[in-house]
């Protein structure tokens, strides 16, 4: 009893002690005892509590050991960590961020903190006839063959839920989105009388959950969708097959956390889990995939209707592209989702195990695309992990057409990286649906910083294809990027990565074993695989 590790709760009741007798004695003000008193109150109830073992051998002190590791992650990321260490962002990609929302200087002085010798490391190939452009308002159309074609700019909000953000947060980003003409993704949560507050282009996606669209069984209903997406507001319908931070997981949204408001957006009664299935209901084939699509498009009076998935086995994708050939159903855009997208929470797991990173996700669908003839009639968009106009550079010149961004703008809004969105007690009102929490973001305000740091990332893109000697992000290609792959020896990506030609899956060209191995086991009618693929 009188080792070291009960020192604090010897010296606790030592002091108890001397206020008591000084209290008697002295005639000290009583007041002078609670303090040590609860201390030995504490101690005594960490000896006796079962839950704790370091509490047991070692009351008191065991606390600071529960306090440090609770204001480590704010310790690591103040004082430790470097600037370029990414977990998940680095102190530079945020300050990036931070800098251009506000509209303060983004130079660096003194050259670069990147060890452009290390392995990975990537650039730009630059031109020594570099271009001038008029304007950084890239955009492309998406959707031209339709009855609402809709020409969106190439830097968008991410899929991102009321109920997961504040609606503070919310309204910031849908305000912001209309001060720069870009569009903002609703997430599966449906579009709250937030998204509509300020009128800004919405992207409404809808997942295996159909809020907003949902009969009280959970089933789609086609007469709710129509109504909503014949607003004006909406101009882009997304179905949601899967997201990168979690695919093939689906999802849950307990009782407790449903406010009024969220079950309204949604269509959820109140005092009920909000289910987010694995799996639609609609369909349970790639034919039916794009049946849905086509229906979800007319429905909507023409608007650009696609899908969004985070890239697993390759015959499922390859399944839906035999659809596409088969029905003549295409969609008129893909979104993928990679692997390294964010959530606000998500199983460790799933989070660092499963599915697809962006890269190869992308280059999938591209190739798959081009192989078969239709990549000039589908847009492809991306996401996963975008910052900086390299990011968006790189990511164009690999196959896509536009990218979207989901934690780089929530650190416009504000966010710090605490990494507690999955507890409601966001310190910067984000995410969060506590209405004193979320007071702290203003929302005039912080829309300001959205729009600046989409203006600012598209100036910087701006310059960067200017320096590349193009007119426009999509003459971007594979060849533009470098990457170091060892101390010694750089390459040019498009080296690196395997391209198709067009038309070559159509041919039976295959080129790469993936496509040898999968492409013909992959069937229309079912996300399966043909009996072959067991025995190859």
């Amino acid at each position: 009893m009188f080792s070291r590790r009960y020192l604090a709760m010897w010296c606790a009741t030592a002091l108890l002690a001397g206020c008591a007798a000084l209290a008697a004695t002295q005639h000290i003000s009583w007041f002078w005892i609670i303090v040590p008193l609860a201390l030995v109150a504490l101690g005594l109830f960490d000896l006796t509590q079962q839950r704790h073992a370091i509490l047991r051998n070692y009351p008191l002190w065991g606390h600071f050991r529960f306090l440090f590791e609770f204001i480590r992650p704010e310790i690591r990321q103040y004082f430790v960590e470097n600037d370029t260490d990414e977990k998940p962002f680095s102190r530079a990609q945020r300050s990036i961020v931070y800098q251009r929302a506000k509209n303060d200087v983004d130079s660096r002085p003194y050259g670069t903190e990147v060890d452009v010798k290390a392995v990975a490391h990537e650039w730009l190939s630059h031109s020594l006839a570099p271009t001038t452009l008029d304007s950084h308002d890239f955009r492309i159309v998406v959707g031209s063959e339709r009855a609402q074609p809709y020409s969106m700019s190439i830097f968008n909000v991410s899929a991102m839920s009321f109920g997961s953000l504040s609606a503070n947060a919310i309204m910031a980003l849908n305000l912001g989105a209309k001060k720069g003409n870009f569009a903002h993704d609703t997430g599966e949560g449906s579009m709250s009388k937030y998204h509509r507050e300020h009128g800004g282009d919405i992207i409404w996606e809808i997942a295996s959950g159909y809020f907003g669209c949902r009969n009280d069984d959970g089933t789609f209903s086609a007469e709710k969708f129509a109504k909503q997406a014949a607003e004006p507001q909406v101009k882009m319908i997304e179905v949601k097959l899967s997201q990168g931070a979690k695919p093939g997981h689906g999802g849950v949204l307990p009782a407790a956390k449903i406010t009024p408001e969220i079950a309204e957006t949604r269509g959820v009664p109140m005092g009920r889990d909000c289910i987010s299935p694995a799996t639609h209901s609609e369909f349970s084939t790639p034919r039916g995939l794009l049946e849905f699509v086509e229906r979800l498009r007319t429905l909507s009076g023409g608007k650009p209707t696609g899908f969004k998935l985070c890239i697993g086995h390759p015959w499922e994708f390859f399944g839906i592209a035999k659809a596409m050939l088969e029905t003549g159903i295409l969609p008129d855009f893909i979104v993928v989702d990679g692997a390294e997208g964010g959530t606000g929470a998500a199983p460790l797991e799933f989070t660092d195990h499963v599915g697809v990173p962006l890269q190869e996700g992308l280059l999938l669908v591209h190739n798959t695309l081009v192989g078969i003839g239709l990549r000039q009639r589908i847009r492809i968009g991306a996401s996963g992990k975008m910052i900086t106009a390299f990011d968006i550079t790189k990511t164009l010149a690999i196959g896509a057409d536009w990218v979207n961004a989901a934690r780089g703008f929530m650190f416009a809004v504000g966010c710090i990286q605490a990494q507690t969105c999955h507890t409601g007690r966001c310190p910067t009102g984000v995410a969060t649906q506590d209405p004193v929490r979320q007071r702290a973001l203003v929302v005039p305000d912080k829309a300001d910083r959205v729009f600046n740091f989409h203006h600012n990332t598209l100036h910087a893109l701006k310059e960067i294809i200017q320096a590349a000697g193009l007119k426009h992000p999509a003459e971007l290609r594979a060849h533009h990027i470098v990457r170091r792959v060892s101390s010694h020896e750089v390459r040019l990506m498009s080296e690196l990565l395997k391209y198709l030609e067009p038309n070559d899956l159509l041919t039976g060209n295959y080129r790469y074993s993936l496509f040898e191995k999968y492409w013909p086991v992959a069937q229309s009618d079912s996300f399966s695989p043909r009996v072959e693929l067991a025995t190859t």
